[in-house]
């Protein structure tokens, strides 16, 4: 593996339809404004900054300067250029940025869509990742191995190149732009400990937050420019974040402690690609043994329960339950975490349908429809409504029921793209229901 690989930020890899109803998109963004405190808010501007997802430590800020453009080349999917125009829209109008798309090959950001098994001859787990100074596959192949392409030897933005899949879903596609674009605008670094953000391996988050979207404009706020160190950047920050963020200024710190590499390595071992079953059930029992040790009630314990659930719903579902009960109780009840209770509140609820429990599922599944929506997360909101649409048949709204499965699908077409995808999440959900068990037919 070149040596320059852990250096490149990527997106986490994560596991034209006929006879479905048109796919859903989503339109007018919903973001909410980020509730940490300002104080926080410099601190992981830094962090995010001024260090690589490898640890590695980077001496100067680097930005572009001036008006940057955008290209698009290879063979994009449909759903590419909306969602580009979309995600270039709400970087001019939230993050102040300059940006605007162009033809030219000239452009500084060139976003080539290539297939998956091309992204992984070069990084195997990634689902997609930006690099500096080139503008093709062909051309990072032939300079991954030099000093062209390192992040840490670079002075000033002016090319990048983001490299996306185009045999994938549509979320897919659009998450990899959001997450890739804005490390190739901003901060290069992933932070487990933020919870509200795409700036974070666990992939919950899939568009720019509230949250991102005022890291990136302190990113290209006046005050800072290239060139500049982390105790120049940071005696700059708290008189930005004042201007950007008028309500963080009261609100007390949280000062989460940093995230050990032993919890991360776990973590990404745990539900990352390349382990078998035993060895990811090992890695998540000892990221959730660290998140102990560490003295965390924050998320990253919540979410250290929620991997450990996940990995134990095919041995012993009734362990997992226990675990995804502990993830609720420690997301707590704040709007930073609202997303990732979605989550856990989709396998609550399948358990609950799995035991007969109908009502007891729609109670749980209720409040989190609305969220998946706002997030923009539609693999997530097809999930619920196919959730939800099992259990009203079961508690005797068929006609209701089956209305809900119906509109859940244009949402599953965007969210698992591929016809087959979609119709084996309808069955893994129907196989839920015990009356259909019973009945030895789905």
């Amino acid at each position: 593996m070149p040596v320059s690989q852990p250096d490149i930020p990527t997106r986490s890899a994560t596991s034209v339809v006929s006879g479905l109803p048109p796919m859903k998109v989503f339109s007018v963004p919903r973001p909410s404004a980020p509730v940490a405190s300002n104080s926080d808010m410099a601190r992981d501007f830094l962090d995010l900054s001024f260090t690589l997802e490898s640890g590695r430590s980077l001496s100067t800020l680097t930005r572009f300067e001036g008006p940057i453009t955008v290209t698009v080349s290879g063979s994009p999917p449909p759903s590419l250029a909306p969602d580009l125009t979309r995600l270039l829209y709400r970087l001019r109008k939230e993050a102040g940025i300059n940006i605007s798309l162009t033809n030219s090959i000239d452009a500084n950001i060139t976003v080539q869509a290539v297939s998956r098994a091309d992204i992984r001859k070069h990084l195997p787990s990634a689902a997609c990742f930006v690099v500096p100074n080139v503008r093709t596959l062909a051309e990072y192949k032939t300079n991954r191995r030099t000093r062209k392409v390192s992040w840490s030897q670079l002075t000033k933005r002016e090319t990048l190149a983001i490299f996306i899949p185009n045999d994938t879903s549509a979320q897919e596609v659009r998450d990899c732009l959001h997450e890739e674009l804005a490390q190739a605008l901003g901060p290069l670094n992933d932070l487990y400990r933020l919870p509200d953000s795409v700036f974070n391996d666990d992939n919950v988050h899939t568009v720019l937050t509230g949250y991102d979207m005022t890291i990136l404009r302190a990113y290209y706020d006046p005050a800072l420019r290239n060139g500049m160190s982390r105790t120049q950047v940071a005696d700059k920050l708290p008189s930005i974040f004042a201007r950007l963020n008028p309500r963080g200024q009261g609100k007390p710190a949280r000062r989460l402690n940093k995230t050990p590499r032993v919890w991360i390595d776990a973590v990404q071992t745990a539900l990352g690609p390349g382990a078998d079953p035993a060895q990811r059930r090992s890695a998540a029992a000892e990221a959730l043994q660290v998140a102990k040790a560490m003295g965390w009630t924050d998320h990253r314990l919540a979410f250290s329960h929620y991997a450990m659930g996940r990995l134990l719903q095919a041995v012993d579902p009734d362990a997992a339950q226990d675990h995804f009960v502990l993830s609720q109780r420690y997301f707590g009840a704040g709007p930073d975490t609202a997303l990732h209770r979605a989550y856990v509140s989709s396998q609550l609820s399948a358990y609950a349908i799995s035991s007969g429990r109908s009502e007891d599922a729609l109670y749980l599944l209720t409040p989190h429809l609305d969220t998946a929506m706002r997030h923009e997360n539609a693999a997530l909101l097809a999930t619920l409504m196919m959730l939800r649409a099992e259990a009203m048949e079961m508690s005797g709204r068929v006609t209701e029921g089956r209305q809900v499965r119906l509109d859940s699908l244009g949402w599953a077409r965007y969210g698992f793209g591929s016809d087959w995808a979609v119709r084996a999440k309808l069955r893994e959900i129907a196989s839920l229901n015990p009356v259909r068990r019973s009945r030895g037919g789905l």
